[in-house]
């Protein structure tokens, strides 16, 4: 490990999204980091951050932007939707090992991937179809990986050959629906929500929840962003981190129909549960982009593309669930790791700042 005095340098992988983002907030809240944030579009300009543009999924230019950088910690949160599992398997586990060669001459001690719990469930297109885990899902139970094709274990294999190789330590963080604030993540169920509130409130619409009966009623847990960069960080620069696979969830349970009140409250909207079968956001929301369109001009609001703010897709597919999905945390509460986050003030602190930032109205 880097003595106190040593240099660290972190490299940010997806630096732009909900997840980096939150890890650059919490580098710098750490201080004592050189920060190179790799991302597509430049975020959020900070005089203590050095962007890195570089494409993940090109070999050559990941090796042009960071040879001689002294890269010390990297935090991969980056990843990019395919059309297959197949795919997503091909290009994404092709990314973390790209990444990990580009980096072979630099000082890398430590690695931090954020994966999910598609771990547990399985892939988007086989999400729960076959034998799960039983909930609340345990990271003892890894050796017994799902018997369908996963990028997230491509990922792991990538990470664990890397570490083989190089002899840097490593941490995986599953965490579940992560809660955060970045503009243009595709899966952001916080801005959505707002989004959602603001649409229905200018429609004259009650706000109504999108999901099953079993996520309505059963219990659930969720990942505030800046925890699981509180985790990373921890696990990144803790010996008690090193070389292991960590649960990351905000340490509460909760049932919709407790929450869904209390977030239409805060958002200023009428609520409407379960009534029956799914009402999926995709089919509420179709059609609503002329009214953002308004809502935008006559609020001065930062953002005009709807998809930008809002993920209906993602949402539906959360809150459509039927089954249960809770985490288990005593791993790196064991371990030392004590953070917590109660998820209704992780959504209303969300919803505030998306207000103060001109993202919703």
């Amino acid at each position: 490990m880097t003595s106190p005095e040593a240099p660290r340098t972190a490299l940010v992988v997806g630096a732009s999204g909900i997840t980096g983002s939150a890890i650059v907030s919490q580098l710098l809240e750490d201080g004592g980091w050189r920060i190179l944030a790799l991302s597509r579009r430049a975020p959020a300009a900070h005089p203590q951050v050095e962007h890195v543009a570089a494409d993940l999924r090109d070999a050559a230019d990941l090796a042009r932007a960071l040879g001689g950088t002294g890269v010390t910690h990297v935090f991969f949160t980056a990843w990019s939707r395919q059309d297959t599992e197949a795919e997503n398997i091909r290009v994404n586990g092709g990314m973390v090992r790209d990444l990990l060669a580009a980096l072979s001459a630099e000082p890398v001690q430590h690695v931090a991937l954020v994966t999910g719990l598609k771990h547990y469930l399985g892939p988007f297109e086989a999400y729960a179809a076959g034998e799960m885990p039983d909930t609340p899902f345990h990271e003892d139970e890894d050796e017994d990986r799902l018997d369908t094709p996963n990028f997230y274990y491509e990922q792991e294999d990538e990470l664990f050959a890397a570490a083989a190789r190089a002899g840097f330590t490593w941490s995986v963080h599953r965490s579940h629906t992560v809660i955060g604030h970045a503009v243009g993540n595709a899966m952001n169920m916080a801005s959505t929500l707002a989004v959602q509130a603001a649409l229905c409130k200018r429609l004259d619409r009650p706000f109504v929840f999108p999901g099953s009966e079993t996520q309505w009623n059963g219990l659930t847990d969720m990942t505030d962003a800046g925890l699981l960069a509180e985790q990373m960080l921890w696990a990144a620069t803790s010996p008690a981190g090193a070389d292991e696979a960590f649960n990351i969830v905000n340490g509460d349970v909760f049932r919709w129909r407790w929450m869904w009140p209390r977030l239409a409250a805060h958002l200023g909207v009428e609520p409407e549960g379960f009534d029956t079968e799914p009402r999926p956001l995709e089919q509420q929301m179709a059609g609503v982009e002329g009214t953002w369109a308004e809502l935008v001009a006559e609020h001065g609001l930062v953002e005009a593309d709807l998809s930008r703010v809002a993920s209906w897709w993602h949402t539906d597919g959360d809150l459509g669930r039927d089954i249960e999905v809770v985490t288990d945390m005593s791993k790196s509460r064991l371990a030392g790791f004590t953070g917590y986050r109660r998820t209704l003030d992780a959504f209303t602190a969300i919803f505030d700042r998306l207000r103060a930032e001109r993202i919703v109205p």
